[in-house]
This record gives structure tokens, C-alpha cells and sequence, in this order.
């Protein structure tokens, strides 16, 4: 009779472990990259498409270059924004192009476009520096580096689109007053040096007010030639 029990218990343990080794698999995360990548989704969207944070920007689409530059620089804090440096500072570089990778390849639709909050004056402004630079201030047009659709070129440009005023602008200052540094030679650090501040006002509000192109990719690598050197995009 004792050994019957015994049985009877060591068979019901059994099952028991069986049972919580299921139940721990089953509860186990799965080991995807989308998964790895939740992290990210409170600033920047599950998919990169961005949040309503207007200082967070959308990751989706750009070119995988450019992705893993800006990681690899708040990695090594040459970008500075503690938040991002502290989540990337232990990440290898090999991880960091994983991860630049994965939200190149999301194509989430854009946000509507921002209402101007801008005059029409300030707003064409923002227009004609943007197609079509300001030679007597030494800007070319972003066009001719982000494309003329401004979905950026592979393999290091980024594309302009989804971004709110807000963030353009705060970017833009960033690389005026050197805060926000780039490989030597550093083309936006050049180019937003010759921008003044309504400038910059105008820049951001047309860039926020454009609508989605019919495809939101990168143009490939070498579509058109950059109006001078720069240090992050091959030559």
C-alpha cells in the first residue's frame, strides 16, 4: 500500500513540473527582434512610427545607415541625451545595426500633416530653402542631400517627412550651436551655421506641413550627387 502511494505521488509531481515547465514556456517572451525592440516603443512607436511626444521622432524607413550612426553615437556619447545613452551604452556595435535594421525596414503610414501655425510669408519661406537653398547665404537646398521628395538616400541620409516643427527645429539648433555633432566633415553642422533663427522657424513648419509621398523609401544609393562632402555618407 505505501509503495502504491508513493507511486501515485511521484506520477502527480511529475505531472506537476510538466505542467509549470509549460506554463514557464508558454509565458516566455519570443526571441524576435520586434520583440527586443518593445523597449523602444514608449518614445518612438512599436514600429517606429513615432507618439504623440513631439521631441521623440519617427525611426520608421530611414535608411539603416543612418539609424545605426545615431545609435552608435548616443552609444558612445557623442550625441548626448542620457536616456539614450545609458539604454545603448552595453549594446555591441553588431546589435546596434540589428536594431538600425529592423526599424529600416518598417513602413508605417505617416502622420497627418501639421496645420502651419506659421504666416504665409514664414511658411514660403520654409519652402524656397528647402527646394531651392539660399545661395547668398551659402545653404543649399535640403532637397539636394534629403531628396527631392525628402524621403532621404541610402545609405546614410535620412528622410525629412513625419517629423513635427517642434523636433526640426530642436534639431537644427542642435547642429547650429554644436551640440549635435556628426562625422568630420560635418555637413549640417556647416550648413545650419549659415541659418538664422526665422530661418530655422521656417524650415520646420514646411517640413511638418508636407504630406506623404506615394512611397516613403529612401532613393537607392548614388540617385544624385551631393552638393559638397560629407563626412557621415560615403564618397
Amino acid at each position: 500500500m505505501e509503495r502504491r502511494w508513493l507511486y501515485v505521488a511521484l506520477v502527480s509531481l511529475g505531472c506537476f513540473e510538466l505542467r509549470l515547465g509549460h506554463a514557464e514556456a508558454a509565458e516566455q517572451a519570443p526571441d524576435t527582434m520586434e520583440a527586443r525592440v518593445m523597449a523602444c516603443a514608449p518614445c518612438h512607436g512599436a514600429k517606429g512610427e513615432g507618439t504623440n511626444n513631439a521631441y521623440f521622432p519617427r525611426l520608421a524607413g530611414k535608411p539603416a545607415g543612418y539609424l545605426a550612426n545615431q545609435l552608435l553615437a548616443f552609444h558612445t556619447g557623442r550625441r548626448h541625451y542620457p536616456p539614450m545613452n545609458y539604454l545603448l551604452e552595453y549594446l555591441s556595435e553588431d546589435y546596434l545595426k540589428k536594431i538600425a535594421g529592423y526599424f529600416a525596414a518598417q513602413r508605417p503610414p505617416l502622420p497627418p500633416p501639421m496645420t502651419p501655425v506659421v504666416s504665409n510669408e514664414v511658411l514660403s519661406r520654409g519652402e524656397s530653402i528647402v527646394t531651392h537653398g539660399d545661395a547668398a547665404a551659402g545653404v543649399p537646398a535640403c532637397s539636394s542631400c534629403h531628396g527631392p521628395h525628402l524621403t532621404g538616400m541610402e545609405p546614410a541620409i535620412p528622410g525629412l517627412l513625419g517629423l513635427r516643427a517642434s523636433y526640426i527645429s530642436a534639431q537644427l539648433g542642435a547642429w547650429r550651436y554644436g551640440t549635435r555633432t556628426a562625422t568630420a566633415p560635418d555637413c549640417m553642422q556647416i550648413v545650419a551655421g549659415h541659418l538664422t533663427e526665422e530661418d530655422v522657424t521656417a524650415i520646420a513648419a514646411f517640413l511638418a506641413s508636407r504630406p506623404a509621398p506615394p512611397d516613403l523609401s529612401p532613393a537607392p544609393e548614388g540617385s544624385f550627387i551631393l552638393p559638397f562632402a560629407c563626412g557621415s555618407e560615403p564618397q
